[in-house]
């Protein structure tokens, strides 16, 4: 379980295709201080196992299906991306539960700098509607973002400057896939009331 809260941005240093599978090579620093093989990482809000480590990074494979449910199969060499190991049972909870099994790909619509912060709007696919609320939590990409306002097949957050600055979205720009969770307890809510409903 992850909490959104981003602990570094990693590098796409490489990428590898082998039958269904490819294989991405992240550059990384703070995260490779007790990441061992066989550990799960999110990388862009996508929960990875870490396979192979060197001095400045690590690999991880990618199924057919995490290429085409998130956003993975978009990224490039070069191409930067949030990095977080899962929480610490005696850690804070700084963000929310983030499980790092993604809903479904929404894109930027705009991203635009208001005062000392930034208004990004997102494009999400309807049949998803019923699980954003306004003040409700949500993962871009693996970042922890309450929902500000929600428009007609879009939400927007507020970005403040530490998260800009700290995160992928310094890079970000119209038309970019984003992966979307969406609130696990919203889903568990909609299931309960759905068998008794029946």
């Amino acid at each position: 379980m992850f909490t959104g809260i981003i602990e570094e941005t990693g590098e796409i240093a490489g990428m590898t295709d082998s039958g269904d599978f490819r294989t991405l090579k992240v550059r990384a620093r703070s995260v490779m201080d007790d990441l061992k093989a066989g550990a799960s990482i999110a990388v862009n809000g996508v929960c990875l196992t870490a396979r192979r480590f060197d001095s400045d990074g690590f690999s991880a494979e990618l199924s057919r299906e995490t290429l085409e449910r998130t956003s993975l199969g978009h990224l490039a060499q070069g191409s930067i991306v949030n990095l977080e190991r899962p929480m610490r049972a005696d850690s804070r909870f700084g963000g929310h539960i983030v499980q790092g099994h993604v809903d479904g790909i929404g894109h930027i619509r705009r991203f635009d700098r208001e005062g000392d912060a930034w208004n990004l709007e997102i494009e999400y696919p309807e049949k998803d509607a019923n699980y954003i609320v306004e003040k409700g939590s949500i993962s871009v990409d693996g970042i922890s973002l309450t929902v500000a306002t929600i428009g007609s097949g879009t939400f927007s957050v507020a970005i403040i400057p530490h998260t800009f600055e700290n995160t992928n979205l310094k890079a970000a720009k119209a038309g970019d896939p984003v992966n979307l969770e969406f609130d696990i307890l919203a889903k568990y809510v909609e299931k309960m009331i759905g068998t008794r409903a029946r």
